[in-house]
């Protein structure tokens, strides 16, 4: 009880001064008095109400029909046959995808646009403005739609798998949706928490590699969170997709959503001369284990909730015909 109250005045009484002081921009009653608070609302990034995920129900309102992809670069560019050619132009080909960022982290210098493919959408490549982890989770100017689709370059989606995700997500405005699950635990022996990437039947997790979410929690992660987790995730050079999830259930006190069965994730090699992906680093998974301790240490509990919910498309697996479907790849994946 002695660290929730402490984190309580640490941060309630400072926003409430603020308030007093700078009127003009101050939250209303309707903000502190329904959830998720006055703590999660800043109003220097929006003072209008429906541009936040928490009120569209009780607004009347719903977010944009569109969404901006973006990706985060780390390997070169050196052939039209890799994994981030073919993941552009797959969501490139979604009916609601907007335009499509790529976000140029890697050492070698940014490719000609004659070597990105040919899209029906706009592509905007960001080089190195900051090389940090934490960099995926910066709120853009460039992003205009209320969903991001945040993806790992290697990642492997079609896109009936994208439209079928934004669909689920325009529900659930305020939540993180997407395909590759993770969950946390318990351990006695340790008295800590833990992180597995077992397939069980609950998870709490959704890796922000392949998901879905409101572009509002960029500007949380990147102003409300300290810099001192933002430190923590850049040396590691891992852990941003856990805190992200920290963030949007402390805010929402509910679990992420996962939509339909995607085993093969992150199980093949980076195309990137000698190196491996960073889920082959022998100490990927220890670190995992200390952010998740941190990171509850922080908020003051652990907020992460379980769920056993998962979304298909209607027919998904049944055995009728495949023209019956609506999204048809999602079965032959």
């Amino acid at each position: 009880m002695k660290i929730k109250l402490n984190n309580i005045l640490h941060y309630y009484l400072p926003q409430i001064i603020h308030d007093r002081i700078y009127s003009h921009i101050a939250r209303n009653t309707f903000i502190w008095n329904k959830p998720p608070g006055g703590l999660y609302i800043l109003p220097q990034y929006s003072t209008n109400l429906a541009a936040l995920p928490f009120y569209y129900l009780s607004l009347g309102t719903n977010p944009t029909e569109e969404f901006t992809a973006v990706i985060q670069a780390v390997s070169p560019l050196l052939s039209q046959s890799q994994p981030i050619v073919k993941l552009i132009l797959a969501v490139s080909r979604s009916k609601y995808c907007k335009q499509i960022i790529v976000l140029w982290n890697c050492d070698r210098s940014l490719p000609p646009k004659n070597k990105w493919p040919s899209t029906p959408v706009p592509i905007t490549v960001i080089e190195g403005e900051s090389k940090t982890m934490s960099s995926r989770f910066f709120p853009y100017n460039v992003i205009q739609t209320d969903a991001v689709l945040s993806l790992d370059e290697d990642t492997v989606l079609s896109s009936n798998e994208v439209d079928f995700a934004f669909i689920v997500w325009h529900s659930f405005p305020d939540r993180i949706v997407g395909y590759p699950a993770r969950s946390h635990y318990w351990d006695n022996s340790k008295g800590r928490w833990g992180y597995t990437s077992k397939w069980t039947n609950e998870y709490s997790m959704i890796l922000t590699g392949a998901a879905f979410y409101h572009r509002y929690y960029h500007y949380l992660y990147s102003y409300y969170l300290p810099a001192s987790l933002h430190n923590m995730i850049d040396q590691m050079t891992n852990c941003e997709d856990i805190l992200m999830n920290f963030l949007v259930s402390a805010i929402t006190k509910l679990p992420p959503i996962k939509v339909t069965q995607k085993k093969q994730y992150k199980e093949t090699m980076m195309q990137q001369g000698t190196k491996t992906s960073r889920w082959a680093d022998p100490d990927h998974f220890a670190q995992r284990q200390t952010c998740m301790n941190t990171f509850a240490s922080w908020f003051g509990f652990l907020p992460l909730i379980h769920s056993q919910m998962r979304l298909d498309p209607i027919l998904f697996k049944d055995q009728v015909s495949i023209l019956r479907k609506k999204y048809r790849d999602i079965e032959r994946l």
